[in-house]
């Protein structure tokens, strides 16, 4: 019997305080409210740990990097306590014919009761001899384990709509992994990589509740693919208010106005950026003062330049874009500063035949 993440907890001396602790801070990464909790904790206390395998194709381990950088919860407490990871090249200390070998054992022990997690996508050209595993094909490998899996996460925006490696023109065929596996719930995390705390919170809300997490209509978890970047973004009060960057280092970009104009795709990218953010909740690109390059969005890759900036964002009424809102927000602060340096002159002028008056 698989033993459940309270008991692994309690067995490296975790106390019960910390372990509320814990739950609380899970409900919170999850976007839940304090009546979560109870059942957070009841989760962990009761249910055995999930088996998950773990595969990678073509990709570059960003997503791993990123898995393993987790805050909340730790990636350490979602390996080694919340879930079961029987198989992952890249995590396990294993290689070779034993690795293999805890994979085909994983697939057999758990069927049917197995997370399938994939990182990366497979080539179809030439029956897929450009992602070759143990001597054989990954596509092969990919379908042989979602044959008995219950569920599968896309991780990342290889898995989850082909990134660079299915950009044009393509020439390993590479797809995304839905369409090879067909008959099975696939959740895309996409992103180039995902941020860390999304993947172990949707891991952790599967455990909890025991289902996957509602979805948009292209495969995404809503609570962290629900709103765009551009709707938390700090740098929005500039956009509404049309200050944007021209020129990279010009003075507007030293006042963290908005990237919009050069490039930013925030107002047409959904993810969790400007809310979790990364490394800890520290910043996100647009906070280190780069636009976001859309990484989430399907094709991203092949929708041209990063710093070309988008066309048609009407955010200011039917009809008005950011360029003409900006040139009208100039035009009103000119107006006023001349209006105003009238009234002024007007006052000075009326000041100083007050003065001769009372002199004479």
């Amino acid at each position: 019997m698989t033993e459940t993440f309270y008991e692994v907890m309690r067995r490296q001396g975790i106390s019960r305080r910390s372990f509320m602790k814990y739950c609380s801070l899970t409900a919170t990464s999850l976007g839940l409210g304090p009546a979560f909790v109870p059942q957070i904790a009841q989760a962990m206390e009761s249910k055995p740990r999930t088996p998950v395998i773990w595969l990678n194709g073509l990709e570059c381990t960003c997503c791993s990097e990123s898995f393993i950088r987790s805050a909340h919860p730790l990636a350490k407490d979602v390996v080694l306590s919340m879930i079961s990871l029987d198989y992952s090249h890249v995590l396990m200390a294993a290689s070779g014919h034993q690795a293999m070998e805890a994979l085909e054992l994983a697939k057999k022990k758990h069927k049917g009761n197995y997370i399938l997690a994939v990182e990366g996508n497979p080539p179809l050209n030439e029956d897929g001899m450009y992602c070759i595993q143990a001597g054989r094909p990954f596509v092969e490998k990919l379908k042989e384990a979602a044959a008995d899996a219950k569920a599968v996460i896309a991780w990342g925006a290889c898995a989850s709509w082909g990134c660079v490696q299915a950009a044009k023109p393509n020439p390993t065929q590479a797809v995304p992994i839905h369409k090879v596996i067909t008959d099975k719930p696939i959740i895309k995390i996409p992103g180039c990589p995902p941020i860390a705390e999304v993947m172990t919170g949707v891991i952790t809300y599967m455990l909890t509740f025991e289902r996957i997490p509602e979805l948009d209509r292209m495969g995404r978890p809503k609570m962290f693919y629900g709103q765009r970047i551009h709707d938390k973004c700090y740098r929005r009060p500039h956009f509404d208010a049309g200050q944007f960057v021209e020129q990279w280092d010009d003075e507007a970009a030293r006042r963290g106005y908005c990237l919009y104009k050069v490039g930013c795709k925030g107002p047409t990218t959904y993810n969790a950026c400007s809310t979790t953010r990364w490394n800890g909740g520290v910043s996100f690109p647009i906070g280190s003062g780069h636009g976001c390059i859309g990484c989430s969005e399907d094709g991203f890759w092949d929708k041209g330049s990063f710093y070309e900036r988008l066309t048609g964002i009407n955010a200011f009424g039917i009809e008005a874009n950011a360029d003409q809102v900006g040139g009208y927000t100039a035009g009103v602060v000119g107006a006023a500063v001349a209006g105003h340096a009238a009234v002024s002159a007007i006052k000075r002028a009326a000041g100083k035949t007050d003065e001769a008056k009372s002199e004479a």
